[in-house]
């Protein structure tokens, strides 16, 4: 396809309007001694209202009553609770980490309601369950009311102080949200949530499609190979060793938690490797590309197969989700090709298909007009082709932004939905985050 139409295809609309994307931006954060402490304290009290309005429901629930109210339940697990002896201590917190926890309850049950009625697309969606103090990962929610930023560069949160933030770069603009955590290996950090402009980039006239795999981590529609870097299988000798050592310490004793951190640690540095590479490669292929075209894979099913520690590896769902959402940042076209279509057994050349070929054969010959075909190539042309046509269709997810004087905010929310924003049920979810 020449030059020309390929503009033309992912051309502007002329009535769109330039819309706002909300951006999630972490950053670390180095919390002291009675910090830390402080902090320890707001997770454990977020924890227990989550679980105390998730007991209240279910009492409710299982005596005949109504569905509790927001409001009502709020009353009765923090505003009454804090007047009681058992749960006094509440009152030592910030009562906005309280109430985004609730916020947390009722966006759990409307995500089970909304998959069991069928308007939320994809699994299913259980029932909330009950949150331990043993989980590794904790974290508070605030939003403008419990945190602000200091002149100094310091991040004020309610109850706990002014925390010390290692600022990678500038936030593009006040942040309305802001959530703390602390990962499996200790580590803290802070996870600003901001309306922002998309960057739109300059148009091109090149367009691809991909074919993800475990070989090569991705095959392009020009031929181009990405050997896949295998963080986990690199670090799994290192890894033994550790999980041996901690498999030889006393149950309970500070050993073995010092043991535990570092199997921890360890984990986190190959997950920080794997994304940012999938970063710095996934943002190449945006800033090349007017349109990129992927094919939808099964990680669930593949997950639970032999290939179960390769596909984890691989990491492919977090790679077509920054895919997804650099897209619609930086004005580039973006669609997904459904695994159901054929994409190995047609040929891309011709059109004749041939039917299915096992998985070992990694070339084949057309028997229709004779072209030689690698597999994994093969299958990225008919990916850019098939992506083609769902564009003129008119069915491309991510449209560009086109160049306009008005503004509206765009349906594409921070990775992890916001407790408080209530957002279309008809509206599609692309999550945006920024490392």
């Amino acid at each position: 396809m020449s030059a020309t139409p390929i503009l033309s295809l992912y051309s502007h609309r002329p009535n769109d309007t330039i819309m706002l994307v909300q951006l999630r931006y972490n950053y670390r954060v180095y919390p002291n001694a009675p910090q830390r402490r402080a902090l320890a304290q707001a997770f454990g009290c977020a924890r227990v209202v989550f679980n105390d309005g998730l007991r209240a429901r279910q009492e409710a629930h299982a005596a005949g009553l109504a569905y509790l109210k927001d409001t009502d339940l709020q009353k009765q697990v923090i505003t009454a609770a804090k007047q009681t002896p058992e749960r006094a201590w509440l009152a030592d917190v910030s009562s906005v980490v309280l109430v985004q926890s609730l916020r947390d309850l009722h966006a759990a049950y409307r995500n089970f309601f909304s998959s069991l009625t069928g308007k939320r697309k994809g699994p299913k969606v259980a029932l909330p369950r009950l949150k331990s103090r043993k989980d590794r990962k904790q974290s508070i929610r605030l939003t403008a009311n419990g945190f602000s930023l200091r002149p100094n560069g310091r991040l004020y949160v309610a109850k706990v102080g002014d925390l010390r933030v290692r600022w990678s770069r500038t936030l593009p603009s006040a942040p309305t949200s802001v959530t703390v955590t602390m990962d499996a290996s200790g580590r803290y950090w802070c996870s600003f949530v901001v309306d922002a402009d998309p960057d739109i980039l300059p148009e091109l006239d090149t367009d691809t499609g991909m074919d993800l795999g475990l070989n090569h981590f991705a095959v392009l529609a020009d031929g181009r190979k990405v050997d896949s870097p295998k963080f986990l299988r690199r670090a799994e000798k290192k890894l033994k060793r550790m999980q041996k050592a901690l498999s030889r310490k006393a149950k309970g004793s500070n050993n073995r938690d010092k043991a535990r951190k570092k199997v921890a640690r360890q984990h986190a540095r190959v997950a920080d490797r794997r994304r940012d590479w999938q970063h710095k490669l996934s943002t190449q292929i945006i800033r090349d590309n007017q349109a990129v075209f992927v094919e939808t894979l099964s990680a669930r099913g593949l997950g639970r197969t032999r290939l179960a520690k390769s596909v984890h590896d691989a990491g492919w769902a977090r790679f077509v989700a920054m895919l997804e959402y650099k897209a619609v940042k930086h004005g580039r076209t973006f669609a997904k090709v459904d695994r159901a279509f054929p994409s190995s057994q047609v040929c891309s050349a011709c059109g004749f298909r041939d039917g299915p070929k096992p998985l070992h054969v990694r070339a084949w010959t057309c028997e229709n007009c004779g072209t030689m075909h690698d597999r994994d190539h093969n299958a990225a042309k008919n990916v850019l082709f098939e992506g083609r046509r769902i564009v003129a269709a008119g069915r491309a997810e991510t449209q560009n932004a086109p160049p306009s004087a008005g503004k509206t905010r765009m349906p594409v929310p921070a990775q992890r939905v916001e407790a408080g924003t209530h957002q279309d049920p008809q509206m599609r979810v692309v999550g945006i985050q920024v490392l």
